[in-house]
């Protein structure tokens, strides 16, 4: 039997999303004939003082969680230090763990930099195969972010330990092909491949806008609604969005964000009076989200262009899944557009497109077939590409490729 580690922070029963992720990915290689275990931390994800068994049996594989000290994720400080307790538990794992043929490990970025416990990893296990799976690049984000700058001496060491780090695995699992570039910086691995993130909640069907959901967000009188649900943080852009919803006041158009985010604040106060096509909600519980992300006829999805690549927003997935079309503000760069371009999944935003997408949300709004046709192309798009049951295929051909080597 073929032994897969996961190296996540957190995993089942924590409900944020890349831990189920991580978590479906357990069952579903569990399913597949793998011997999993999953050493995420011994605390909760949202509640740190909540403290989960250091070992359990879990879905027909099992859970060795590491001991980490209860620092909040939210402080910087907390953040390096539970980072270190990880990195110091998980290659300590790697010195002592019962060693087996074709055993691989998968690793996030969850905490920061976890891609370097690869260097351990290789050393004590030179066996064992290392995949990692990059949600989001650092320091790079945090050079986005504008926290430090790309030339600062600990920005270019920290870049060159990465590199070592990275031509330890054997398998790099980008997120598109923004994200692919900005990781080839680094230097060629054995080999690469992009294993998107999967939605959530997967409908079995295109759904019909439940219509007392859409008017709460959009009122009565939408005839096209475009929906931002989710976190609105950092990394969001929401100017292009607010231009392009002035130059529809006089249109059926209606747009609505819901969601939270330390940007949030700001677009509440860009918003005048004037805008009477722009409300806000609240954040929906998961009971019920499908009910508000099918309320919509567009979703809204935001990078700003020198994020592009450091991550790529989940929300993306979750649109398709729902068999919405997507509106996104971004740079054309980003492997969000070109899944847009290619796939013919709705819109990319730019500063000088705007008018010319307004026309066309313009006809969309009094054309139902049209819509319709986007929403069963949207459904199908994601069933054949991005769906959890695609992902988890792709994942267990990669991981037993290298077991073959």
């Amino acid at each position: 039997m073929k032994h897969l580690t996961l190296l996540y922070h957190y995993f089942h029963p924590d409900d944020v999303v890349s831990a189920r992720l991580f978590s479906d990915i357990a069952e579903g290689m569990t399913a597949r004939g793998w011997n999993v275990v999953a050493m995420p931390c011994h605390r909760g994800c949202r509640d740190e003082t909540i403290t989960h068994p250091l070992s359990e049996a879990w879905a027909g594989g099992s859970i060795d969680r590491v001991w980490r000290p209860n620092l909040k994720q939210s402080s910087g400080k907390g953040r390096i230090l539970n980072a270190a307790f990880m990195l110091a538990g998980w290659g300590w794992r790697a010195f002592t763990m019962p060693r087996h043929k074709g055993e691989v490990m998968v690793v996030g970025t969850d905490p920061i930099l976890s891609v370097l416990v690869a260097l351990p990893w290789k050393f004590f296990r030179p066996e064992a195969k290392i995949v990692h799976w990059c949600h989001d690049l650092y320091p790079e984000a945090a050079v986005a972010e504008g926290m430090v700058k790309e030339s600062a001496l600990p920005v270019r060491l920290l870049k060159r330990l990465l590199e070592r780090a990275y031509r330890k695995c054997d398998l790099i699992a980008d997120l598109g092909s923004c994200m692919a570039k900005l990781l080839k910086a680094y230097g060629s691995p054995a080999k690469t491949a992009t294993l998107t993130p999967w939605a959530l909640i997967e409908p079995a069907n295109v759904s019909l806008p439940d219509s007392e959901v859409r008017e709460k967000l959009f009122g009565a009188s939408a005839g096209l609604g475009l929906l931002y649900s989710g976190t609105f943080g950092r990394a969001h852009t929401y100017e292009e969005f607010l231009a392009l919803a002035r130059l529809l006041r006089d249109s059926p158009v209606k747009f609505c964000f819901a969601g939270r985010g330390n940007r949030s604040d700001e677009l509440k106060k860009a918003v005048t009076a004037d805008d009477t096509n722009v409300t806000f909600a609240g954040f929906a519980p998961e009971a019920e989200l499908e009910n508000r992300l099918t309320a919509c006829d567009l979703h809204l999805v935001s990078l700003r262009p020198e994020w592009t690549g450091t991550v790529v927003p989940s929300k993306f997935f979750g649109a398709l899944a729902a068999g919405r079309g997507v509106l996104f503000a971004g740079s054309p760069d980003s492997a969000i557009a070109r899944w847009i371009s290619e796939y013919h999944l709705g819109w990319v935003l730019t500063p000088e497109n705007l008018p010319r997408v307004a026309a066309e949300l313009r006809t969309l709004s009094l054309n139902p077939s049209a819509l319709a046709a986007l929403r069963e192309r949207c459904f199908a798009t994601y069933r054949t590409h991005f769906s959890k049951e695609h992902q988890l295929e792709l994942w267990n051909e990669e991981l037993r490729a290298l077991t073959v080597r």
